[in-house]
């Protein structure tokens, strides 16, 4: 009588649990599903109004589902508040952070439930924001690795920063470099390029967040990093020195995995139907059309919206410009002049298929990480103009490291006047410094293709990172 062979052991499990902020979760999104190309099981944890919005980005993975855990009602907080695109104002992202230690106690639940099911994690992937994590972790003997929304240069910086107490004064005046021992940087270091806070945890809840999160960063498995060896290579040991234990895994950029163009561009066929794609479509010209975009969490003035509109409109160029301002408008006078080679979207954009449009030869950005990968890996060249955070770091990194796009202004940036506005996009779309940028720039998309293709570096660093994470050893 013939014996029936033994069931198939059960597919690996991560769980990936991401802060509630769309510039945030996506990149682990992506990250999910390389997972689950590779033959995991995928667990995404998140709130009911963020379930939707991950339910359609993953729809087409029968192998991640989507669990979901109640967000504390918190006084500090508006009422239904559970992404950080709905506060008021950022000066409430530290009652966001805290909020989420409420759902601690849901999470060990689902954790528990997960356990006694048979379906233990090989490991939780957790945004760095929710740095509670790490206790939860520890309490299932489920390895940790965090994920930080920043390459992995800003991360040196700011750790290493961070250990000499250089933000200890609130000042932020230009002009004042800071020094970093055995660190070299392809830029000098500007005091104003960080971001000014008081050191004791004690007496500042920004400080106290901060400082909880380098210590959960410290203590934890791993760090996954949205960035690959050919972009940061000489920073990735710093990284690594500057924690306990963790070892920095370069995957990127994820986006790709999901998304490769191919070897010229223009692969926006998701978004073919769009009305800004079909506006980009009818233009004249390859890499004519500068794509401006600051971002979820940026707050501009509207009299800088005024002063950036005047300057698109000065510089003569064709342009498309994502505004998620609610409260500003253009004056009519303003779309006349501009109609037929400018276009403002007032509204979410595929940000990915833009780039990718062989009509789009540049673009204004506030530097955030998501941006920069996002740019360099469709080969566009950027203007940057940081806002906050690690941004001056990133653009300075851009723009002198990399010599793949340009500075705005010199300098800490607060506010411009179109003149300056106007004079950065001429120069990067029609001046050598801006041919040279954008050539500098498609060279790093040509890395960052073969990077997350068969055999590339983080092709093969996901597949170590599976491999370390199923054996429970780091190689």
């Amino acid at each position: 009588m013939a014996t029936s062979s033994p069931p198939p052991p059960p597919p690996p499990h991560a769980v990936i649990f991401p802060l509630m902020a769309q510039g945030h979760t996506i990149p682990l999104l992506d990250i999910s599903k390389a997972l689950s190309s590779r033959g995991l099981k995928v667990t995404v944890v998140t709130t009911p109004q963020n379930a939707p919005f991950i339910s359609s980005k993953v729809s087409d993975c029968s192998s991640i589902s989507i669990s979901v855990v109640p967000f504390p009602s918190v006084p500090d907080l508006p009422r239904g508040c559970e992404n950080t695109a709905s506060l008021p104002s950022m000066e409430l992202l530290v009652p966001f952070i805290a909020a989420t230690k409420k759902m601690k106690q849901p999470f060990e639940a689902l954790l528990k439930e997960m356990v006694e099911n048979g379906s233990r994690p090989i490991c939780v992937i957790s945004d760095f924001f929710l740095s509670w994590t790490l206790d939860t972790c520890r309490s299932f003997d489920i390895p940790r690795v965090v994920s930080h929304g920043m390459g992995v240069l800003p991360m040196v910086v700011l750790k290493t920063v961070s250990s000499m107490d250089v933000q200890r004064e609130t000042t932020s005046v230009s002009g004042s470099v800071v020094e970093l021992p055995d660190l070299s940087l392809p830029f000098a270091l500007d005091r104003s390029d960080l971001q000014p806070r008081n050191n004791d945890p004690e007496d500042d809840p920004f400080s106290r967040m901060i400082w909880e999160v380098e210590e959960a960063d410290r203590n934890s498995w791993g760090v996954i990093v949205n960035s690959f060896q050919e972009l940061e290579c000489e920073y990735v040991a710093a990284l690594e020195a500057l924690h306990k234990q963790a070892k920095a895994w370069c995957v990127g950029p994820v986006l790709l995995y999901d998304y490769i163009p191919p070897g010229t561009r223009g692969s926006h066929d998701k978004s073919e139907s769009c009305p800004y794609i079909k506006w980009l479509d009818e233009q004249d010209g390859s890499s004519a059309v500068i794509y401006v975009s600051f971002g979820t969490q940026a707050r501009l003035s509207g009299d800088q919206m005024d002063e950036i509109a005047n300057g698109l409109e000065m510089a003569g160029c064709r342009f498309i410009w994502a505004v998620r301002s609610g409260t500003w408008a253009s004056d009519e006078g303003w779309e006349r002049r501009v109609e037929g080679r400018g276009l403002v979207v007032c509204d979410w954009v595929d940000q990915r298929s833009i780039l990718a449009h062989p009509k789009v030869g540049g673009f204004l950005s506030h530097c955030g990480w998501n941006s920069v990968l996002e740019s360099l890996s469709m080969g566009v060249p950027l203007l940057a103009w940081p806002m906050g955070a690690e941004q001056p770091l990133n653009a300075k990194y851009v723009a002198m490291g990399l010599e793949a796009g340009l500075m705005v202004s010199q300098g800490r940036i607060t506010a411009l006047d179109r003149h300056v506005i106007c004079d950065g996009i001429k120069e990067l779309m029609g001046g050598e410094k801006g041919r040279r940028a954008r050539e500098r720039a498609g060279l790093f998309g040509t890395m960052a293709r073969h990077a997350v293709e068969k055999g590339g570096s983080s092709d093969k660093k996901l597949d170590e990172l599976i491999k370390c994470l199923i054996t429970n050893k780091k190689e």
